[in-house]
């Protein structure tokens, strides 16, 4: 039998989910397909509605190598193996003649424990265990989640939190969940057998394609210990976000509340003198927390560094002492034991890791307002320790004995692939060098027709921004923007203070068009609400500039109060960006103007999501038409047509309400 050709098995695979076939598509099919062969690494910018997953699930199916496909987002995760990967699976079966497995894998604390469920959860004030089921009231919300928890137990079938519906709280899953360090193992644990975990791990040995997030991903990358089966494709999906989750697994942190979690869990096992010895210094420690300023450390204070190498000590100490004692009388020691373990032994690596003050390190202090009562006092404050870059770890671990793809809508930023390539180790496209992995980036378009489909504004008149300065021009503007638009207006805010300001004002300003605020509803119900009422306006920061999918008429105008450069006093940020300027780089470019690139990209890309999505992008910060890093930051977003005439873009605004106004009514 012939061998099928790409671009049959991608027709195949594109009917069976109901897709359409794009140029972009095909010509991303190809590369990858291509990358594979050769053993090499690509960067795909490939635009919203591409059809980017079977682009390069197709070509990775087709060539029989075992691969791992990473996403940063749940939501990808479950389209790729309840949607995408099923029907693609069988579509090419009969063409392949094979049916390729695939399996999904998370961190451990992702699978309900069946030992903690059973024999009950570690507590801090008590030696031993209690039943969490019994210590929780019935009718408390707790206490519901666990008593569902333990029903849904016995019928689950992989144990995934994500598999439960409705989800439960954090510290209802708590109780029944364990960390890696917490686990007892396999071998060593009644329930090994049964272990959700376990089984995970099982089925991804099997698989030809395993799932799994960016953060196990790193972790695979940075602890040594393989988690991940070996493979010969990793497949990076939603990649833009691939260096802030590797940072974040990276980084490490100490609070008061965990190091002093950390002593009581010490306190049922250690000896006394070496529990007291943990409890001095924690008290220490404390102290310093208190009278600490916010900031980035750039020399540890000599006080502050006697307390963490005294609480380094002091966990060596325990640590020790836990590992040489037996206590019978303490009920399932093992388990607490590997508790305690698990509390000294990470406060003992992030002290060790900042006393020990790597260069290639940022160390900085902050405070948040308590929450709650005398109880919370301490929960604002942490000290915390981060890469002041991942770029050389990713080179060495990622893009070694392995090809590499890298996708997302947005990786080609001021025009090249560049600016994502350094932030991920890799050099200039095209420069040979012995320890630089060579790589090539496309950009296969999108099947949308930008400059019909959507205008960028930049309202050019509005005074220049100042930081956290008030800006009564901006909110007349925004103000008239929406009125134009009808309401359908997506507002992405540079911090949440400013969304917060624009939601109170806006709402006595305009109480006809209702106004949604991120925090006060989960951000699943606030997009509900947001598609299902086209008058509604929607306000966030962060989290909205990229989780926001809502074609139609419920999103006409993306509202960006100000470009969204990094706070001055961000203690990483700041630090990364003068690590540039010392090497003789332009750091606000390297690092500001990228950050700002980026968020601005997928910011833009919440608007046109479906061929027949019209609307606005308006930009209220003057400086994208007036300063010099203001032609990057444009090259880097879709190909809107550009206008600074406000009363054209109100025209706009208004003919494409009236138009959804009227299919509404048509469709009424």
């Amino acid at each position: 039998m012939t061998k099928p050709s790409l671009p049959e098995l991608l027709h195949a695979a594109v009917t069976a989910v109901g897709g359409t076939e794009r140029p972009g598509q095909v010509t991303m099919a190809e590369a990858v397909a291509e990358a594979i062969d050769d053993a090499s690494h690509l960067l795909v910018q490939a635009g919203t509605g591409t059809g980017k997953s079977l682009g390069y699930l197709v070509p990775a199916l087709a060539q029989g190598e075992r691969v791992v496909v990473a996403t940063a987002t749940l939501a990808l995760q479950r389209q790729l193996v309840e949607r995408d990967l099923p029907r693609t699976v069988e579509a090419l079966h009969p063409l392949l003649r094979r049916r390729p497995q695939f399996a999904m894998l998370k961190g451990r604390s992702n699978y309900l424990c069946l030992h903690r469920l059973h024999e009950g959860v570690p507590q801090d004030e008590e030696e031993g265990l209690f039943d969490q089921f019994e210590a929780a009231a019935p009718t408390s919300k707790l206490g519901q989640d666990l008593l569902r928890l333990r029903d849904w137990a016995d019928e689950a079938e992989t144990g995934d939190r994500d598999d439960l519906t409705p989800g439960v709280s954090d510290r209802a899953w708590s109780q029944v969940s364990v960390s890696s360090r917490e686990c007892l193992g396999a071998t060593k644990c009644a329930y090994g057998a049964e272990c959700f975990a376990e089984m995970a791990r099982e089925r991804a040995k099997l698989a030809e394609v395993v799932v799994t997030n960016h953060a196990l991903l790193a972790i695979d990358a940075i602890e040594g210990a393989p988690v991940l089966p070996q493979h010969e494709v990793l497949i990076v999906d939603e990649a833009h976000e691939l260096v802030s989750r590797v940072t974040g697994v990276a980084t490490g942190e100490l609070t008061p509340g965990q190091v002093n979690r950390a002593v009581r869990r010490a306190a049922k096992l250690a000896d006394e003198k070496a529990a007291d010895q943990l409890q001095t210094a924690a008290e220490g420690f404390e102290r310093l927390m208190e009278l600490a300023l916010p900031g980035r450390l750039e020399e540890i204070p000599e006080d502050l560094g006697y307390a963490l190498m005294a609480l380094r000590d002091a966990c060596r100490t325990v640590i020790s002492a836990i590992g040489n004692t037996r206590d019978k009388s303490v009920q399932d020691e093992d388990a607490v034991r590997k508790q305690a373990l698990a509390s000294v032994e990470s406060v003992h690596d992030v002290a060790e890791r900042i006393t020990n003050g790597s260069e290639w390190d940022v160390v900085w202090y902050e405070r948040h307002e308590p929450r709650g009562g005398a109880a919370y006092r301490h929960s604002g404050a942490s000290l915390r320790v981060a890469p002041m870059s991942v770029s050389g770890l990713l080179r060495e671990k990622l893009f070694s004995d392995r090809s590499v793809i890298l996708a997302s809508a947005t990786l080609k930023l001021g025009g090249d692939f560049n600016g994502v390539g350094a932030s991920l180790g890799l050099g200039p496209e095209g420069v040979e060098g012995d320890d630089l992995p060579q790589w090539k980036g496309i950009d296969v378009g999108s099947p949308f027709d930008y400059p019909r489909q959507g205008i960028l504004y930049v309202a050019k008149h509005l005074a220049r921004p100042a930081r956290d300065g008030d800006r009564a021009d901006m909110l007349d503007e925004l103000t008239e923007l929406i009125q134009a638009a009808g309401g359908r207006t997506l507002g992405l805010f540079s911090s949440m203070r400013a969304a917060q300001l624009a939601a109170e004002e806006l709402r006595s300003r305009i109480p006809e068009f209702p106004i949604l605020l991120q925090g006060e509803e989960t951000l699943g119900e606030l997009i509900k609400n947001f598609a299902a009422d086209p008058k509604t306006c929607l306000f966030g920061t962060l989290s909205l500039w990229q989780g926001v999918d809502v074609p139609g008429p419920s999103c006409q105008l993306v509202v960006m109060d100000k470009i969204p450069f990094p706070r001055p006093d961000d203690p990483l940020m700041s630090a990364r960006q003068k690590a540039v300027e010392d090497a003789g780089g332009n750091g606000f470019m390297a690092v500001a103007a990228t950050h700002a690139a980026l968020l601005m990209a997928q910011g833009a890309g919440r608007l046109v999501r479906a061929t027949g999505d019209r609307g606005v992008v308006a930009v209220l910060d003057q400086r994208l038409a007036t300063a010099r890093y203001g032609s990057y930051l444009k090259a880097s977003l879709p190909d809107f047509w550009l206008t600074t005439d406000r009363n054209q873009v109100r025209k706009s605004l208004a003919a494409i309400d009236a138009a959804a106004r009227q299919a509404e009514g048509e469709a009424d």
